[in-house]
């Protein structure tokens, strides 16, 4: 269980001279939902390559990511314990389902017969036992998603990043795996940020919502809602009211 808080101080990304991600400060306690909507395009997928230490190509970036007491801004994506699920569930299709799971488990879980149990265990609680010998292809859409989100837990993240995992799926499919994973985000206490255009992402995640906007002059602002309501906010499409400002 983690109980590290991710920290963005003042977090800005350029690219050829175009503000993405205007000044950023924000910190996302164990257990809960940061979301950020915007358009395509707009940078929310860049943000959290630049948080998991992914992103390369012409982009300037300026801040500092803290992980707990640990800044992370310049650690190697692999060490800094963030994890990030995508649209695609990325499971490798020449294994079975108990190796994909497998290739994810902690190194602190030792000896093959505590990984096996580990790994059936994961599964029984996510409805899925005895799938450990499945093909992936033989899953649906969901289970590939469950079994997806299961081998990132098991690496043990202390970040939960979402890079619009409900995207693909059926109406009926996405409530359900929305409920899947924010249940297993806060069992495991992980501080979460949601990346996402869909108004309903953003209402399940139940924490406040910052909205990547784009000013008549072409300039980009972040709006905000949430707990943090004021007399100051503002009208957004689909979200109701927000407030303007980057961060706490």
């Amino acid at each position: 269980m983690s109980d590290a808080v991710l920290r963005l101080e003042d977090i800005s990304i350029v690219l050829d001279g175009r503000v993405l991600i205007p000044p950023l400060t924000e910190q996302i306690l164990p257990g809960t939902v940061l979301t950020l909507m915007g358009a395509s395009g707009s940078g929310k997928s860049t943000l959290l390559s630049f948080l998991g230490g992914t992103l390369t190509g012409p982009f300037h970036t300026t801040g500092r990511i803290w992980v707990g007491s640990r800044e992370v801004t310049a650690v190697a994506a692999e060490r800094r314990r963030i994890g990030t699920l995508f649209q695609d569930d990325l499971l490798f299709p020449h294994l079975t389902v108990g190796e994909n799971l497998a290739f994810g488990l902690a190194r602190t879980v030792r000896g093959r017969r505590a990984r096996a149990a580990r790994i059936a265990a994961v599964l029984t609680q996510a409805g899925l036992e005895g799938f450990a010998p499945r093909d992936p292809a033989t899953l649906s859409g969901g289970q590939r998603a469950r079994v997806a989100l299961l081998r990132l837990l098991l690496a043990e993240p202390q970040v939960l990043l979402l890079d619009e995992p409900f995207n693909k799926l059926d109406t009926a499919l996405r409530a359900e795996f929305r409920r899947f994973v924010f249940e297993h985000a806060a069992a495991a206490a992980l501080p979460v940020l949601l990346v996402t255009h869909d108004t309903a992402d953003a209402e399940a995640g139940a924490g406040t919502v910052l909205v990547l906007r784009t000013d008549a002059m072409g300039s980009a602002f972040i709006a905000r809602t949430g707990a943090e309501r004021s007399a100051s906010a503002v009208s957004v499409p689909g979200l109701g009211s927000v407030v303007q400002g980057g961060g706490q």
